[in-house]
């Protein structure tokens, strides 16, 4: 795993200047001394085989998260008919609909409870957790009678089975950026954490791929029988394997440092559990300002996101007269081409930081969206398919770096159960209603170019918000040793850590602790 390579106490000095908003305990510890003194052997060294595979086992669970996302949204005409058969087709599409917003709902809830339980008992478990209960309920569906076999109860439990995956899954995202964050090396963390967002948009394409494929092999009647189930059950072979290799994953190495810090440190563990038995009051208390920051960029970058994927299908299907395979299928090239550039702009975002490229996603938003929607109103593939390329433009700017800009805000001690909370509240508010929002505002206004004026707006605010982001591109996280690639990246940092402009030596935690 990722090391810390040896074992000091380094000289404190002041209060964490650069997270004046962290842990109250690590605030209250400054004492008047010499300035602190960095040595190379505190600095956390990248295992780069323990990196790719704690890389592989957390995509894993985003790419089985949109996965379910993509499959459940292009089957709601199909699974009408097997839950609510006397009902008529609207009812049947409302009661879907609904039965998919319920998986946001849970998601808060899921967020706060994994988020606490990462920062106290690990991530690692915690992840292996939230990977097992999703792919057992997503498994669920596919063997969950009909109504024909238990009549409404099936209706409840399909309900049910979904409240168990937003749980789950609001503590998916959180946990894997956190975890994914403090095991890769400072100067790539914007790159690695991108390959999470690339596993989540190929799984929801993955998902969406093989309904289209079904639907054009089967038929509607087939599908309706019994083809609806096979998605689903393929969840759980892949969801068996997805679990056995997270949990094979090691534990966070700052994680673990912090751990192994406190334990040195009666004083600070005493503070430090007190801080925690507070829960999210506590959290909140101490970390709001971010919190809003981050539900504030988590909600423009999704508003834009889930427009794409989860909207524009059914937009192209209202509003432009497409089939709903069609409509399908000519989201799913834009969805693949897209999720191969996302780890582009993460890798960019390590080089000139993560505001510009931000500001990037923002911006082409703003600028873009009437253009894309225009396009799309000419009703040919041609222009649909550049439509759709420029809704998906800023979103690959967007959320490859919120990845890795939103963990940066918080501590280590709180990291996980801040973005619980800031995140799922973000994605439950503003992702899982973007498809209701637009259509409303498109039946109010009576215009198909509602949706390009509210993702403008969102983005507008959006761009407000970067402002006072902090920039986190190659600095250590807060609470955290740095972390590189090499040891003589380590000794570098220690020779030149008096003119170094990304080290802070003072938000650098007190001691670290060697991790064999």
């Amino acid at each position: 795993m990722t090391t810390i390579k040896g074992a000091s106490t380094i000289d404190q000095s002041s209060t964490n200047s650069r997270n004046p908003e962290g842990n109250p305990a690590e605030a209250e510890s400054g004492t008047a001394g010499p300035r602190r003194r960095l040595r190379w052997t505190d600095v956390n060294v990248v295992n780069p085989k323990m990196l790719k595979k704690a890389l592989g086992g957390t995509i894993v669970g985003n790419t089985m998260e949109w996965y379910d996302v993509g499959v459940f949204g292009y089957l709601i005409t199909t699974m009408g008919p097997v839950f609510l058969p006397e009902a008529d087709r609207s009812v049947q599409t409302l009661f879907l609909l609904g039965t998919f917003a319920a998986t946001f709902i849970a998601r808060p809830l899921g967020g706060l409870v994994f988020g606490w339980l990462g920062d106290k008992v690990g991530r690692q478990k915690v992840l292996a957790a939230t990977l097992l209960l999703m792919s057992a309920s997503t498994f669920a569906v596919g063997i969950l009678p009909g109504y024909a076999q238990i009549g409404i109860w099936a209706a409840v439990l399909l309900v049910v089975l979904k409240l168990a995956q937003g749980f789950s899954t609001g503590g998916e995202y959180a946990g894997a950026t956190t975890f994914v964050c403090e095991y890769a090396p400072d100067k790539k963390r914007g790159y690695f954490a991108s390959f999470l967002d690339m596993g989540s948009y190929l799984g929801f394409a993955m998902g969406a791929a093989l309904v289209s494929a079904l639907q054009l092999t089967l038929g509607q009647s087939a599908m309706e029988e019994w083809g609806w189930r096979l998605p689903f059950l393929i969840a759980g072979p892949l969801g068996a394997a997805a679990v056995y290799f997270r949990t094979r994953i090691e534990e966070s190495p700052q994680f673990q440092a912090t751990l192994d810090a406190q334990n040195a440190n009666a004083v600070k563990a005493a503070a430090d559990a007190k801080a925690k038995a507070g829960g999210p009051a506590a959290i909140l208390k101490a970390h709001w300002r971010h919190i809003v920051l981050a539900m504030v960029l988590a909600a423009a970058a999704n508003t834009v996101g889930y427009a794409l994927t989860s909207y524009m299908p059914t937009y192209l299907t209202e509003s432009k007269g497409y089939d709903p395979i069609h409509g399908t299928l000519l989201s799913i090239p834009v969805l693949v081409v897209m999720s191969l550039c996302i780890p582009l702009t993460g890798k960019l975002s390590d080089r000139i930081g993560r505001r510009p490229v931000l500001w990037i996603g923002a911006g082409s938003t703003i600028v873009l969206a009437i253009p894309a929607f225009l396009l799309i109103g000419i009703g040919a593939v041609w222009s649909t398919l550049a439509g759709l390329a420029l809704v998906a433009f800023p979103v690959t700017f967007y959320v490859a770096n919120l990845a890795s800009a939103l963990p940066a805000l918080f501590p280590t001690s709180h990291r996980y159960s801040s973005m619980g909370i800031a995140y799922n509240f973000s994605v439950a508010i503003f992702g899982g209603t973007t498809p209701f929002i637009i259509q409303a505002l498109i039946d109010l206004s009576g215009s198909d170019m509602a949706p390009a004026f509210y993702l403008a707006g969102t983005s507008v605010i959006g761009a407000i918000a970067i402002y006072f982001l902090p920039e986190s591109a190659r600095r250590p996280l807060p609470g955290s040793m740095p972390s590189v690639d090499t040891e003589a990246e380590a000794k570098e940092l220690e020779a030149n850590q008096d003119t170094n402009p990304l080290l802070d030596l003072d938000s650098l935690p007190l001691t670290s602790a060697t991790k064999a």
